[in-house]
């Protein structure tokens, strides 16, 4: 019996809107029923449903809307769509603009439940258990979560999970880049491999190659035995690179050589070790930037970020913050052999309304604070604004915070203009052109802001 996926069904036939309900229900699955569009895009964000069933001909917003609506925010989430209408030119269109499976009425049952098995096996949900036999729902170990925003990131590393392709997570510090980078490597074909991870911003330059491709004995001043490195570590699984975006360039093209030729050269060796290893990257800054800044190898960057996953800041995710603080909660009293129960009313609310500039790490260091001083069975709101005070959270570094900083200063410009690129580069002090790149370099769209 496969686990238990929410599905969301939307037709405004009611009867075979109950008939779907009964055989999906019977096979297992939490269903929720809505009879247009418009209802169905209201019960996105609380019901979180891991596949859409809709019908294509209704009233209001039809199928296909509601497909490109909902696509542009979840592309990764399947959709299948139902129709008495349907032709061979229809379903051509549907599935190439992105539409999972396309049915005509009336359906085969078991056609229908075919299509959301498969849906809901590639879109990670659906408990059958991975190629290596280990349990389906433990891919993501560690990752707490029921925000949209979160649950959209995790379902495309369950997809990019499945590939063999190298994988770039990109974010700011402190989102949890490192339980992502497992959560793929536990959903891949790979999962029974070592992961190995390394931050590359903490080896020196001169120790780095020595690390990642290893070195033989005497091959350096401390070199008192050969050693492997951490590639050859990874052999047959996964190597988990943290901040590659601070590698220095003269070292950019020795890993270049490794990722195109899938082998490594010990430092103080000429022969040359076959390395099977899937590289999954990381980093906090805007490699493309720093590829136009001739800071970053572009040909590298090309091979690092075949697939990019993007993990949202802990301020895009607030319906997360009282379950992270809970989780933390418990392992501080299991810890320090506490019982804590939880946090004041107007304690939830501090961690709720705070800006969070060091994301999920530095809301762990604020309840671990929290709960050191806290002398009572509930935390009060004054530890919680205390440790707020004090924890700095994570300083970004100068580049990541001139970027942010560059962003908001032009998301303002066109809020102010109403989207109008003219107006807004003359309050910058820009001409047109040199105000669309900077525009493009941080993707966004005037027209964006015209409605507002």
């Amino acid at each position: 019996m496969s686990k238990q996926a929410p599905i969301l069904l939307v037709d405004d036939d009611e009867g075979l809107l109950r008939l779907l309900s009964m055989r999906l229900s019977a096979a297992g699955h939490e269903i929720k029923a809505v009879i247009s569009a418009e209802q169905a895009l209201a019960a996105l964000p609380h019901f979180q449903p891991r596949l859409v069933i809709t019908d294509l001909r209704m009233g209001g917003m039809d199928g296909m809307a509601l497909f490109e609506t909902i696509h542009r925010d979840q592309p990764a989430l399947p959709i299948i769509i139902l129709t008495a209408h349907g032709t061979i030119p229809d379903a051509v269109e549907a599935t190439r603009r992105g539409v999972f499976g396309f049915l005509t009425k009336p359906f085969d049952s078991h056609a229908l439940l075919e299509y959301v098995a498969r849906a809901l096996r590639l879109a990670g949900t659906g408990g059958e258990g991975s190629e290596d036999g280990e349990d389906a729902g433990d891919w993501r170990a560690g990752i707490i979560s029921r925000s949209a925003v979160m649950e959209e990131s995790l379902r495309q590393a369950r997809l990019v999970a499945d590939s063999e392709s190298n994988v770039l997570i990109q974010s700011e510090s402190g989102t949890g880049k490192e339980l992502l980078a497992r959560a793929v490597h536990r959903a891949s074909r790979r999962a029974t491999g070592p992961f190995v991870a390394v931050n590359c911003s903490a080896i020196p330059e001169t120790l780095l190659e020595s690390e990642l491709f290893g070195h033989s004995k005497g091959s350096f001043t401390g070199a008192t035995q050969s050693r492997k490195g951490l590639f050859e570590s990874a052999n047959g699984g996964t190597l988990f690179m943290d901040e590659v975006g601070d590698m220095p360039l003269a070292f950019q093209a020795k890993l270049l050589r490794v990722l195109q030729e899938g082998e490594v050269r010990p430092v103080g060796t000429n022969n040359s070790v076959p390395v099977d290893v899937r590289v999954v990257s990381a980093t906090h800054r805007d490699l493309e930037q720093a590829v136009q800044d001739g800071d970053f190898r572009a040909d590298l960057f090309y091979r690092l970020n075949v697939v990019r996953l993007d993990l949202p800041p802990l301020r895009d995710r607030r319906d997360d913050i009282p379950l992270l603080a809970r989780h933390f909660l418990a392992r501080a009293n299991e810890r320090n052999g506490r019982q804590i129960e939880g946090f004041a009313p107007d304690a939830m609310e501090a961690l709720m309304a705070a800006s969070w500039p060091g994301n999920v790490r530095q809301l762990q260091n604020v309840v671990e604070q929290s709960c050191a001083l806290c002398t009572t069975g509930i935390v009060p709101a004054s530890l919680v604004q205390r440790a707020l005070r004090s924890e700095p959270g994570e300083l970004p570094p100068l580049a990541e915070a001139r970027d942010r900083f560059e962003r908001e200063y032009l998301e303002e410009l066109l809020r102010i203009t109403a989207g109008n690129v003219s107006n807004a580069a003359k309050l910058a002090g820009r001409n047109r052109t040199e105000f669309y790149k900077l525009l493009k370099r941080h993707h966004l769209e005037p027209e964006m802001f015209r409605d507002a």
